[in-house]
């Protein structure tokens, strides 16, 4: 029988963990613990080794890319573009492309929708470790529909571990190019009407009595890109009060056109600077993220968004959760790329010019 390299979320095994990345893991481990994450499976690292060994890629991307100076931009950016090309440009083996067909075709029929749109998400074997944030250093491809996209975006994915700041990130972190290989999650695709993270701690002092949360219209993409200023909230993670409330002008979102396109759209007058989240849905992203933490005994990182096809009371989705990362090595200098996940959060509550602004005793 062929090897398998399809892991259902739903039917998580702790033994292929190493194969899954952090976000994949994640995912399937929330899964089984009952938490609301939207249907998918992972195709596993072993899938990106075996093609790479197959096709000869190994070789050719560890010499073109561990040879490279990194701090040489111009340097650092041919070897990148060369290495990106080598990846795309080389088809998939037929026994891949049968098990990705398989996978997504049986997701589909599960979710009762034909060529279900999905999401495309990376995850690296060296992601999310305690050590490391590689948070915003690989792709994530929204709204995918068929088998051939799906297999498309696989690949892309993929080849997002060759980009100039990925490649010098994990340098600055000591990994050795050999080490490094790419799961990659499909997920049934949820349309938000407010999407946003929540931090079990409060960013500015790690203050673990409280939950953080970042919410604006549409899907994340905005608040992650910069193009949008999130809401934020502060909740009391005992009591389940709201302590601190930021509402932003909130100018722009992302959205879904009628083209399965995500676009980035003026907001309506009406809605930029109106609550994005209210107050029940505040405490229940702040109860997800609790029981996020919970399950891993440790301060998380969550994705979360509130799905208007769901009754109130169950539309709190839960996207990613990963461990927190800035406030577990406060005594090291932190990268960029695990700064900038707590950025918005940090931004509004310091400097909360052109918001409003209400703090609660």
């Amino acid at each position: 029988m062929a090897q398998q390299h399809i892991a259902w979320f739903d039917r998580h095994d702790p033994a292929l963990e190493p194969h899954l990345g952090g976000k994949n893991t994640s995912l399937g481990i929330l899964t089984m613990a009952g938490l609301p994450v939207p249907a998918g499976f992972a195709v596993s690292a072993e899938a990106y080794r075996r093609t790479l060994g197959e096709t000869g890629l190994a070789s050719a991307l560890a010499t073109l890319v561990s040879g490279v100076d990194v701090e040489d931009g111009d340097a650092l950016a041919s070897a990148a573009s060369e290495a990106r090309d080598l990846v795309t440009g080389t088809p998939l083996p037929q026994w891949l492309v049968d098990q990705v067909d398989d996978a997504y075709a049986t997701l589909s029929q599960r979710r009762g929708q034909s060529d279900l749109p999905v999401a495309v998400r990376s995850s690296a074997t060296c992601e999310d470790q305690p050590d490391a944030s590689f948070a915003g250093e690989h792709d994530t491809y929204l709204w995918v529909r068929s088998s051939d996209r799906v297999r498309e975006h696989l690949v892309r994915c993929w080849a997002s571990l060759y980009t100039e700041r990925a490649i010098w990130y994990r340098r600055q972190m000591h990994y050795a190019e050999d080490d490094v290989a790419m799961s990659v999650g499909v997920q049934q695709m949820v349309m938000p009407r407010t999407s946003g993270v929540a931090f079990t701690l409060n960013p500015l002092n790690g203050d673990r009595s409280q939950i953080a949360i970042d919410a604006s219209w549409g899907l994340g993409e905005a608040v992650v890109s910069g193009a949008v200023t999130p809401d934020n909230f502060l909740v009391d993670k005992v009591m389940g009060t709201i302590t601190s409330r930021v509402v932003s002008d909130k100018t722009v979102e992302h959205v879904l056109d009628g083209a399965d396109r995500v676009v980035e759209r003026e907001v309506e007058a009406e809605r930029r600077t109106a609550p994005s989240i209210s107050d029940d849905e505040i405490r229940a992203v702040a109860a997800l993220a609790r029981r996020a933490e919970k399950h891993y005994g440790r301060p998380q990182d969550v994705e979360w968004a509130i799905d208007p096809a769901l009754p109130p009371g169950e539309n709190v989705v839960l996207l990613q959760s990963r461990p927190e990362t800035v406030w577990s090595r406060r005594k090291r200098e932190v990268p960029e790329a695990a700064a900038d996940t707590f950025s918005s959060i940090v931004h509004n509550l310091l400097h909360p010019s052109g918001t409003q602004t209400v703090h609660l005793h």
